[in-house]
């Protein structure tokens, strides 16, 4: 599938403002911006698995499309949601645990990268890919 393989963060763009939103304190926020992630994400059908590495943790992720799961952020916010595929898009809701507001988060292949973007409070921010 499209979004199958290994992704190596390139650039980011508005992610500092968009931690600030998160309430991610500046200390976590100027590490996060420089978090060298890399996502590798299998998908077989309905079902995704995505290993997410960084300077900070490594984790696996097993989903499926439609299906609530629990997830937690690098800064240790909780969330509850799920992804699901419009058109060629991955849309992902989420609901912070710790105080019920909405996050939403896209994955979308423009060209030859892997667009990931934020959306909270109003705030955009994107998180973009090369294959690596």
């Amino acid at each position: 599938m499209a979004f199958d393989g290994t992704w190596k963060i390139d650039r980011n763009e508005n992610y500092e403002k968009f931690m600030e939103a998160m309430g991610i304190n500046v200390m976590k926020r100027k590490l996060g911006a420089h978090d060298n992630l890399k996502i590798t994400i299998q998908q077989d059908g309905n079902k995704f698995t995505v290993k997410e590495s960084s300077n900070f943790r490594t984790i696996d992720i097993e989903f499926t499309l439609g299906v609530n799961f629990e997830y937690s952020l690098a800064d240790g916010t909780e969330l509850t949601g799920s992804w699901n595929m419009e058109g060629n898009k991955l849309v992902g809701t989420f609901t912070r645990k710790d105080n019920g507001k909405v996050l939403t988060a896209y994955r979308e292949i423009v060209g030859e990268e892997l667009v990931q973007t934020y959306v909270y409070e109003g705030v955009e921010a994107k998180r973009i890919f090369k294959r690596g």
